[in-house]
């Protein structure tokens, strides 16, 4: 399964940026809406990357391509980014589910609400990612996505906030590439149950006190 996220760094726009990476000891299947190794297929690899408020690259798969490359990272795998600080990751875990979450909140929004008349000028996203010991099939990854997504809107509601979550967030779902798949991944499922909790506990503790933007804690 996968490792603990390792914490390293790189230098970007001259700031040292950091970044989480994880490696699967035996390749794993994935669902995800990550900007690189998005949809379902086997991945090897995790990369959740911090980006500073200057960030003006508009090739967001090349450049996680490129940071996979620079840290020896070998397979597909699945590239996120961030504008907040990686290195308070949360962690946590129920049942045989483990889930890491980064969570910035900086622009939370209703996920059916009108289109702003501006874009908005505070970077939050929230990245989760979720190893499931077991195999899921097809459709219980589709519904694993769901319903992460429903238990971080939980979250964010009972921290105070009008909002569903942020117009980037990003959702990572792993489990093992063989076995019997199970059929379900809904709340009430035998895996969708502790993915749900431990979705819904990381994202309430990580949006307490944790929505500022990593490069505005640094004075970009």
């Amino acid at each position: 399964m996968l490792t603990e996220p390792t914490l390293t760094s790189r230098r970007e726009d001259g700031w040292d940026v950091p970044l989480l990476v994880w490696r699967a000891a035996r390749p794993l299947l994935a669902i995800s809406s990550a900007p690189l190794g998005g949809g379902i297929g086997v991945r090897h690899w995790v990369v959740n990357a911090t980006v500073p408020m200057s960030y003006h690259r508009d090739d967001p798969a090349g450049h996680l391509a490129e940071l996979a490359d620079s840290l020896g990272l070998v397979g597909p795998g699945v590239g996120l980014l961030t504008g907040v600080d990686v290195a308070e990751v949360i962690t946590r875990a129920d049942a045989g589910v483990r889930v890491w979450a980064t969570v910035g909140l900086g622009t939370p929004v209703q996920a059916a609400a009108p289109d702003p008349a501006a874009a908005p000028v505070r970077v939050g996203t929230v990245n989760i990612v979720v190893q499931v010991p077991a195999r899921l099939g097809d459709a219980a990854l589709v519904n694993a996505v769901a319903t992460a997504t429903e238990a971080k809107a939980q979250a964010i509601r009972e921290l105070g906030l009008a909002a569903t979550g942020t117009p980037t967030d990003a959702v990572t779902v792993l489990c093992p590439a063989d076995g019997p798949p199970a059929a379900y991944g809904g709340p009430r499922s035998a895996w969708g149950g502790p993915l749900a909790r431990a979705v819904h506990r990381a994202v309430l503790a990580g949006g307490v006190g944790t929505v500022i933007p990593w490069s505005d804690r640094c004075g970009a």
